[in-house]
């Protein structure tokens, strides 16, 4: 891995990151101060971390300009660990089963992501 694709994949995590942590800024306010319900938070959880990584995936892919799936895979991979490690060590837990489901789509829409972020800035021959 060259010192571009490293750069391409550290814009693909601080996009993820911050499209997460914006997100849970806002959610946080909607469930403070509107009738949110508790079945209808693990969706929009869910769609936020899917769009987020697929979006952090086309950042990735898009400054890496080459091997995108990997690109996209490893931003996906890293987000995964990110949330392990701070599960494991903050709160002593692993993944149950429905989280490992769900970072396996995190890492599949990175993954795509990653690929179509490739084909936006590919050179027509």
């Amino acid at each position: 891995m060259n010192s571009n694709q490293f750069t391409a994949l550290v814009y693909g995590w601080i996009v993820v990151l911050g499209l997460v942590l914006i997100s849970s800024v806002t959610l946080a306010f909607l469930l403070r101060f509107t009738s949110l319900n508790e079945p209808m938070v693990s969706y929009v959880t869910l769609a936020i971390g899917l769009i987020s990584l697929f979006t952090g995936g086309i950042v990735a892919g898009v400054k890496g300009k080459g091997k995108g799936w990997l690109i996209g895979g490893i931003t996906g991979i890293g987000f995964t660990f990110f949330t392990f490690l701070v599960q494991y060590l903050g709160f002593e837990q692993g993944f149950s089963l429905q989280q490992s489901l769900h970072h396996v789509g995190y890492i599949l829409a990175a993954l795509i992501g990653g690929i179509v972020g490739v084909n936006l800035v590919a050179e027509k021959k």
